[in-house]
């Protein structure tokens, strides 16, 4: 067999692969054969234990971790390549993210009995595990990278997302992988002002907040996200505050056991440095145009990129004509490099940002509701060039999401959800041409945070199921946060009884450290309500959103491996003055929630039924319901048993509805029958059992049994004499609770008189047809 040279590269390359992974493999299993299994307990100020161990599963990979807290227990895996990809130019990381029901004892309910793709709540804990690791990854690490995170068991007290998180820096740090870890995360709650550490599914149901919070050394932040009931700025800086110190304790354990056992860190293979002489070249043929165009106030976002890539293109030129042995993809990085290092010494150099704005000026927003007549809550909120359409439709409660057993258990026992926020980024909001396919982790990930944070002004016993659904027509930054604004005008245009307005605005932050040693933070800016280029270029995009008394929702991703608390106090201290403008403007379209309903909202009904009348108005195989339905389009839901809801999309399709049930009820209208009156009744039928009667010609025939015909025992009602058509006086004795038959008695009558018959056929006539 002859060999080519690329097959023996490619071969060479699989060898080492596999040498590699055996000798991590025989290095977990010496220590395993020792007996000795790596791992520490934390220790948490409310007195609550989380342990994390190592080395006894999955010792194939570069490092694994299992955190464990009450039964609740996750297995992560770091896996990365030998090798970086040639002519990658980021960091490839996956992380996967899998709630497993046998975790939980329990079988999937869809029709392979297995799990399938993955949950909306899997892709959000996946990316909220991405982003408290990835700013502490080296810059110039370009290697393709894994994180498998496996549930092994799951009770139904701890969140295993915050497991999930510590198990992947316990595994990272006693890998091989270059990562300038560990971190440490706790989930925070607030109860009556105490804050709540790691709380249990319970007490996070009581808990005014929803915090996660991962920092590293030196209480630096590195990520935050959480939900909240309108809580006050004093209580959430308190909650970051203690969530940053208890996350300390995770840090000095893992830390502990990285010294112990951690393997020797590969060396970052740092791509290809470019010639001195070729970065003077890149920076001087450009320094001057691109200086000009970052502060020319009159760009808008596709002028200024057109701009940028026209002086991109003429430098690349230029240099590769002079430097031909250059590749012109490392000319076009280096371009990037200074464009980037150029844009942010002009924020601190000039007290103005590119677009002519201060470091705290808001762009200019304009607003409007009501924007067609059959839409029950419209709103187009434009804040600079962002631009977001939101519509709201009410439906029935049957229209509510169900969620399976798995999210269920991790929403505190929610069944059902009957808000949801659907948010849509098409390509033509950024002037490119897309597919338009199924919803991408991006959109997912926008929608929940824009959900999160108008969920808690809305009423818990509102009667309609709401979708609101965002459309971004223009995105230049901070889309998500013009879909909570929009989202809170369509709402109330929409009648909804919100409890208060809410609005939501992107902080950005640009840092600089001395020598480029991130761990000495020189100085830096905060920008409130940033551009695109300002969240791409900065170190920072913090979303906050809320009411004008307190937080809702609150979202950081950093680019920097960690920033001090105080950045943090003074970020939330701007978005806090942010948002109150926000409000102003937004009144100015609409302030409360409509009073005066529109011709096209949908109205919501209750009607009683009695017991017996149910299978009249339900029909024979719930005919008469689906009547209802396709003539009018309204539905009938049972509420309990003698109330029925009916839900109408309009006010005359519900008149036209009620119209129908009344000519279903109509024909079993019956007169009000006194409790044991006598009436006199005609035998329709005779049978083995006793007799059929009726009190009234509309009325269906009652049993009058053999035991209540007469005082002496019978066994068939021709021994009376009875026939059909004859008349007999009859005792009533109301309904049977259970079943609503009437009870009727003629053998109490076979004595003295007790009462004056009475004949219902006159008052059949005036009430029952």
């Amino acid at each position: 067999m002859i060999f080519t040279r690329k097959t023996l590269k490619l071969l060479n390359y699989r060898l080492k692969s596999i040498a590699v992974a055996r000798l991590s493999a025989h290095r977990c299993l010496q220590s395993s054969a020792s007996g000795e299994v790596p791992s520490v307990e934390v220790k948490f100020s409310n007195g609550r234990n989380m342990s994390i161990s190592s080395g006894k599963l999955a010792r194939f990979a570069n490092g694994t971790a299992v955190c464990q807290m009450g039964d609740t227990a996750v297995m992560v895996t770091a896996v990365a390549k030998p090798k970086p990809t040639p002519g990658q130019n980021f960091m490839p990381l996956v992380v996967d993210y899998r709630l497993k029901n046998a975790a939980s004892g329990r079988i999937p309910m869809n029709f392979m009995r297995r799990e399938l793709g993955p949950s909306e709540k899997e892709i959000l804990s996946a990316r909220l595990i991405d982003r408290s690791l990835r700013p502490l990854f080296n810059k110039d690490y370009r290697t393709e990278t894994q994180l498998v995170c496996n549930m092994l068991a799951m009770d139904a007290v701890h969140s295993p997302d915050i497991l999930a998180i510590n198990a992947a820096s316990m595994a990272l740090s006693l890998s091989d992988i270059p990562w300038n870890g560990p971190i440490g995360a706790v989930r925070v709650g607030l109860s009556d002002g105490e804050v709540l550490i790691n709380p249990t599914r319970r007490e996070l149901q009581s808990s005014q907040l929803d915090l996660v919070v991962s920092a590293t050394k030196q209480n630096l932040v590195v990520m935050l996200e959480g939900k909240g009931n309108v809580v006050l700025m004093q209580d959430l800086l308190k909650a970051i505050k203690q969530g940053t110190r208890e996350a300390q304790l995770i840090i000095h354990e893992i830390e502990r056991l990285q010294k112990a056992y951690g393997r020797k860190k590969r060396e970052v293979e740092s791509p290809n440095r470019v010639d001195p002489e070729l970065q003077e070249a890149v920076r001087s043929m450009c320094e001057m145009r691109l200086r000009e165009i970052f502060q020319d106030a009159n760009h808008d976002k596709i002028s200024r990129d057109n701009a940028v890539n026209e002086v991109r293109s003429n430098v690349i030129d230029k240099v590769w004509s002079s430097y031909p042995d250059t590749e012109p993809g490392v000319i076009g990085e280096e371009f990037n490099q200074t464009c980037r290092s150029i844009f942010r010494e002009l924020i601190f150099e000039r007290n103005y940002r590119c677009d002519g704005r201060d470091y705290d000026t808001l762009r200019n927003i304009s607003c409007q509701v009501d924007m067609y007549k059959p839409l029950h809550g419209s709103a187009l909120f434009q804040r600079g060039q962002t631009q977001v359409f939101c519509t709201v439709s009410l439906d029935s409660p049957e229209s509510a999401m169900k969620l399976d057993s798995l999210a269920a258990l991790d929403s505190g026992g929610l069944k059902a959800k009957n808000f949801m926020l659907h948010y849509e980024f098409p390509p033509y909001a950024t002037g490119e041409v897309g597919r338009i396919g199924p919803l991408g982790r991006r959109e997912l990930g926008h929608g929940a945070l824009a959900e999160r944070s108008l969920l808690p002004t809305l009423p818990h016993d509102y009667p309609f199921t709401v979708r609101l659904t965002s459309e971004v027509l223009e995105s230049n930054g901070s889309s998500s946060m013009a879909s909570v604004c929009g989202g809170s005008l369509a709402l109330m245009d929409a009648g909804v009884p919100v409890s208060a307005p809410a609005a939501g605005v992107a902080i950005g932050l640009v840092t600089k450290y001395e020598n480029d040693d991130t761990k000495h933070l020189q100085d830096y800016r905060i920008l409130t309500d940033i551009l695109g280029i300002e969240d791409y270029m900065g170190d920072m995009d913090m979303k906050v959103a809320g009411t004008r008394k307190g937080f809702t929702a609150i979202q950081a991703d950093l680019k920097v491996p960690g920033i001090p608390l105080k950045v943090v106090m003074e970020s939330l201290q701007k978005a806090t003055d942010a948002k109150s403008k926000i409000l102003d403007i937004m009144g100015e379209a609409i302030r409360e929630p409509r009073k005066y309903p529109k011709d096209s909202w949908p109205v919501s009904e209750t009607i009683s039924v009695e017991p017996h009348q149910r299978s009249q108005l339900i029909g024979p195989s719930g005919l008469h319901m689906k009547r209802i339905y396709l003539e009018t389009g309204a539905t009938l839901t049972a509420a309990d048993e003698s109330h029925f809801a009916v839900f109408a999309p309009s006010q005359a399709a519900m008149d036209e509805a009620k119209e129908l049930i009344e000519g279903y009820m109509v024909k079993e209208r019956i007169p009000d029958l006194e409790f044991g009156g006598i009436y006199t009744a005609k035998v329709t039928e005779l049978r083995d059992t006793g007799v059929m009667v009726i009190l009234y010609p509309s009325m269906p025939p009652a049993l009058l049994h053999n035991s209540q015909l007469d005082q002496r025992k019978i066994g068939h009602p021709s021994a009376l004499g009875l026939e059909v058509g004859q008349d007999i006086q009859v005792k009533y004795f109301g309904r049977d609770p259970v079943s609503g038959f009437m009870r009727l008695s003629r053998k109490v009558l076979q004595g003295p008189a007790l009462g004056i018959p009475r004949s219902l056929n006159k008052a059949a006539g005036e009430n029952g047809t």
